[in-house]
């Protein structure tokens, strides 16, 4: 069974590179963007908690919204996503 989000996002790894982001993204994408990849590893490797951290993040609201944009953002998220239907599929 697949945990909460909630408690998914608690994990101290994640908050460090949550909070390594904060208020770089209209300055710095392509690092932000790197900095996901690098907590990621290898996406067909990935564990599916981290995969799904990261489509909920780079899904949130600033991002719907537009106010964070950039095409590293969009081919990240595509990439994710599309391991995660690929493990779902799998199943």
């Amino acid at each position: 069974m697949k945990k909460p989000m909630k408690e998914l996002v608690k994990n101290e790894a994640w908050q460090n590179v949550r909070k390594s982001l904060l208020g770089k993204w209209t300055t710095e994408p392509v690092k932000c963007c790197q900095a996901l990849s690098t907590y990621l590893g290898p996406i067909k490797t990935s564990t599916e908690d981290k995969l799904r951290i990261v489509r909920n993040y780079t899904t949130g609201t600033s991002f719907r919204l537009g106010k964070i944009s950039h095409p590293c953002v969009k081919i990240l998220r595509a990439k994710v996503s599309a391991e995660l239907q690929m493990r779902k599929f799998k199943k």
